[in-house]
């Protein structure tokens, strides 16, 4: 079996995305600048919080976003989905500013990217920013990325937005095309997308996802200081040709999983009734006392009809003297 080929990349990770399993690796977890391709983490945290429908204005901020852009206004022309295209295809700086505004603010999220991450297990990326664009302390790696694009695919919003080549964009004057700057989308057979990225200090970065005959393979790189796409189609290229051959170098691992929902505590209920003196008898045997066998009215009764009697004979006695 050869060897992956050579590349200019400081570090690659090429990965089966059905199993998980790393196919090659060169410097997987070293911690470099990501550039653009954090914008896939920023898609993937974002996509499930905002209503693809919603309009939105962005701010002046937002609008002069520095780097690349698609050139927003200050007027309520895009949805959400409209911001998520343009951040996908063209790399729009101006659009991550203007979606993390929709989401909350930027601090929000930051922390709300950055939780993403270690629900991804994807703990050599710290994110500073929701475009890329370079700043102390933000990281990746080229197996994070990797991780990132997975869940990504499992998307159906991420796979769109990655795979889209172009579309029409919104202009205060009708609309404008926009293409996707993921050149291996037009070259590479089976190319579904996902992200490349280039700053002066983070230098060129990918991370990318093709499909063949029902299996699909990710490759990513960091740190290349020229011109990569031949090289990422030939890492492609040898994924596929040896895949379930290869000896795994690594794994790429799954999403830590939601916690289970703890059982809802019993709800409050009334005490049993304590039994009553006459429960279960006749409305009339519960009235009375329970050692009570006859009435009193009874007892009353006679002893009128006995006072009577006796009244009687002495009556009759002295009327016979």
């Amino acid at each position: 079996m050869k060897a992956p080929p050579k590349t200019a990349a400081k570090a690659y990770v090429i990965a089966d995305a059905e199993t998980g399993a790393v196919l090659a690796a060169k410097d997987a977890h070293g911690r470099y600048l990501p550039a653009s391709t954090l914008k896939a983490l920023t898609a993937l945290t974002l996509i499930p919080k905002l209503d693809k429908k919603r309009k939105i204005r962005p701010s002046a901020r937002a609008v002069n976003e520095e780097g690349s852009a698609v050139g927003l206004v200050t007027k309520p022309l895009y949805t959400v989905d409209d911001l998520f295209k343009a951040l996908m295809l063209v790399s729009g700086n101006d659009c991550a500013m203007a979606l993390a505004e929709a989401n909350g603010g930027l601090a929000a999220t930051l922390a709300d990217m950055n939780a993403e991450a270690k629900r991804l297990q994807a703990f050599d990326t710290v994110a500073k920013t929701p475009s890329g664009l370079d700043k102390p302390g933000q990281s990746s790696s080229a197996y994070d990325l990797a991780l990132i694009a997975r869940a990504g695919l499992a998307n159906a919003d991420f796979r769109r937005y990655i795979s889209t080549k172009t579309d029409k964009f919104p202009a205060p004057k009708g609309y404008y095309e926009i293409g996707n700057h993921n050149k291996l989308l037009w070259r590479y057979k089976g190319m579904i997308g996902v992200k490349n990225g280039w700053t002066s200090k983070a230098l060129g970065s990918f991370v990318g996802a093709a499909k063949r005959n029902g299996h699909t393979i990710i490759v990513s790189i960091m740190r290349h200081d020229g011109y990569f796409w031949e090289e990422v189609a030939d890492l492609l290229d040898w994924g596929f040709a040896n895949r379930g051959r290869a000896t795994p170098v690594g794994q790429l691992v799954d999403p830590i999983p939601e916690p289970t929902p703890l059982p809802a505590p019993p709800t409050a209920s009334a005490p049993p009734a304590v039994p009553t003196p006459g429960s279960g008898r006749n409305p009339a045997a519960a009235a009375r006392p329970a050692d009570e066998g006859v009435p009193i009215g009874y007892y009353v009764l006679g002893a009128g009809l006995l006072g009577g009697l006796v009244w009687l004979v002495y009556g009759l006695r002295r009327r016979f003297r």
